[in-house]
């Protein structure tokens, strides 16, 4: 298993589209750490930037020694609006950042039966790439359940459309997480997204569900006791002999700086590994 950072690590809870620090000191932020790669997010370069960017962004990271894991090419997939799913219907510019980034994988956003055409054209020319595309276990979209998330990926039947397993969402969406939920992903697991984000009736954060309506919730340090239970994920991601990224995908707001929270996490993460 490699370590991958999300840049979301430099933004705030409520605003995706601002990144709180520059790229490069990210970058040596996560180098320094032990990670091997971003996550890269549309807060530091995608499809709406000045033409040039993705070539500057590339060469910053490739200068502190580290790869793109994968790219979120715009910012209405991680917000997860209405217009999450359009990258679909345009899947070019998103491909372009990925390529140029050398990333090999680009987050996307379904939340209709309708958006499976268009991820399957969308994967088509993907694959005419040798580019993967992927969804996040998130509420509001067709990957908020296990069966449902099992149901699309089935539907879409392509070999270069998979998910993101992320153990908080399905936790809010009242899921299971553990290792037969891995076991039923493990065909089409591309990517492992990791934040500490549970359903607690006492929670600050209100979070909107489909399946259970409004869910109140607590989001804790990576490391902090109570919450998601990593250690019982690592089990089972051994136990499925996964290989790929493990990335660390949290804001962590005023609670602590993003190079604390780059250093915390990478150390707690090695452990587990």
């Amino acid at each position: 298993m490699k370590l991958s950072l999300s840049v979301r690590v430099a933004e705030s809870f409520g605003n995706k589209r601002v990144s709180a620090i520059p790229l490069d000191e990210l970058a040596g932020l996560a180098a320094g750490a032990g990670y091997d790669a971003l996550c890269m997010r549309a807060s530091v370069v995608g499809v709406h930037s000045e033409p040039g960017s993705s070539e500057d962004v590339r060469r910053t990271v490739a200068a502190h020694g580290l790869t793109v894991s994968m790219v979120t090419a715009d910012f209405a997939v991680p917000e997860n609006s209405a217009e999450g799913p359009d990258s679909l219907r345009n899947i070019t510019p998103s491909l372009d950042l990925a390529e140029t980034l050398g990333a090999g994988l680009i987050r996307i956003c379904m939340k209709e039966e309708e958006d499976i055409g268009h991820a399957q054209r969308a994967a088509d020319e993907a694959r005419e790439r040798d580019i993967r595309l992927a969804h996040q276990s998130h509420t509001r979209s067709l990957f908020e359940t296990v069966e449902g998330s099992v149901a699309a990926l089935k539907a879409v039947g392509r070999a270069n459309f998979g998910i993101i397993y992320e153990p908080a969402n399905l936790a809010l969406c009242g899921e299971p997480y553990g290792e037969d939920t891995l076991r039923a992903y493990q065909p089409w697991l591309f990517n492992v997204y990791l934040q500490n984000h549970t359903p607690e009736p006492d929670g600050t954060f209100p979070m909107e569900t489909w399946t259970r309506g409004e869910v109140m919730s607590t989001l804790r340090p990576l490391d902090a006791p109570g919450g998601i239970d990593f250690p019982a994920i690592f089990d089972a991601l051994r136990a499925i002999h996964y290989d790929g990224y493990i990335t660390m995908h949290q804001a962590f707001g005023g609670d602590m700086t993003p190079a604390e929270a780059t250093r915390r996490t990478a150390s707690f993460l090695r452990g587990l590994i």
